[in-house]
């Protein structure tokens, strides 16, 4: 009979597992998460296939342009670029997605998006840091859409807040869809649809929460094993008395529009 791994073998597990991109293969059979009803990288591919010039912000690794445009062949824009921040994922991204003819720009998230105004009919994007709502409106066409999965408020914080602890109200309320939406109406977009949903997650082992951690950096800023032990040991013993740790995503949809110019409207 094979012995369980112990705490030690399984953070050091988790310690290990590359982080760069955005795949996520590695948590299968060991972490789960529901996924949300409307199929956002599905979506995007349809968009592709009817868009000349697209953008796709915050790319990561690219996985998620590349199957969209794997659902969007042959009918794609003539013109692609997607934006990256991390220098490991726009390497990786690079690779990926450089042989289907994208081009891939290294910037920082919160700075000016390094395009000409108007450049683009479709401006996409998974799990934007934080959405800069002037510089979309300013790539886009008049016409053109904004189509985007956001993360939503209190997104995962039953397991931020085992690390953390409780956190003020403000932080709980951040990213809330409802002031997204008030931001991207102030910037000059129409908003045609914005649906959300929160989804089920589960945690089978402390390595698939050390990987977590270290791969979502933002969930707990600053997460090592070493300074996270004492929890770490904690919510391990917690899983092996209980089973899987249960927490909840938050997820919300945008499918925003540029409103067309005048002499652009059809009677």
């Amino acid at each position: 009979m094979t012995a369980k791994p112990s705490f030690e073998d399984l953070v050091a597990e988790g310690a290990t597992v590359p982080t760069e991109g955005w795949d996520f293969s590695w948590f299968e059979g060991r972490a789960t998460e529901e996924r949300p009803s409307w199929g956002y990288a599905a979506s995007a591919g349809e968009r592709l296939g009817r868009a000349e010039a697209a953008l796709d912000i915050q790319t990561g690794g690219g996985e998620v342009l590349d199957f969209a445009l794997s659902r969007a062949e042959p009918d794609r824009p003539v013109l692609i670029a997607a934006t990256e921040g991390w220098p490991p994922n726009a390497v990786k991204a690079t690779a990926l997605l450089r042989p289907r003819g994208v081009v891939v720009v290294a910037a920082p998230d919160d700075a000016t998006l390094p395009f000409a105004d108007e450049a683009f009919d479709l401006v996409l994007s998974r799990h934007p840091v934080r959405p800069h709502w002037e510089e979309i409106v300013r790539v886009l066409r008049p016409g053109g859409a904004y189509f985007a999965q956001h993360v939503g408020p209190a997104s995962v914080f039953e397991l931020v807040e085992h690390f953390l602890g409780p956190l003020p109200a403000e932080v709980r309320a951040g990213r809330d869809p409802g002031r997204e939406r008030a931001d991207a109406e102030a910037a000059g977009l129409e908003i045609v649809a914005l649906r959300a949903e929160r989804l089920r997650m589960e945690f089978h082992d402390i390595a698939a929460v050390v990987h977590f951690l270290r791969k979502v950096v933002w969930m707990v800023p600053g997460f090592t094993v070493e300074a996270y032990e004492p929890q770490l040991r904690a919510l391990h013993a917690r899983i092996e008395r209980e089973g899987p740790f249960v927490a909840h995503s938050a997820r919300h949809l945008f499918d925003a529009r540029k409103p067309a110019r005048p002499s652009e409207l059809r009677l």
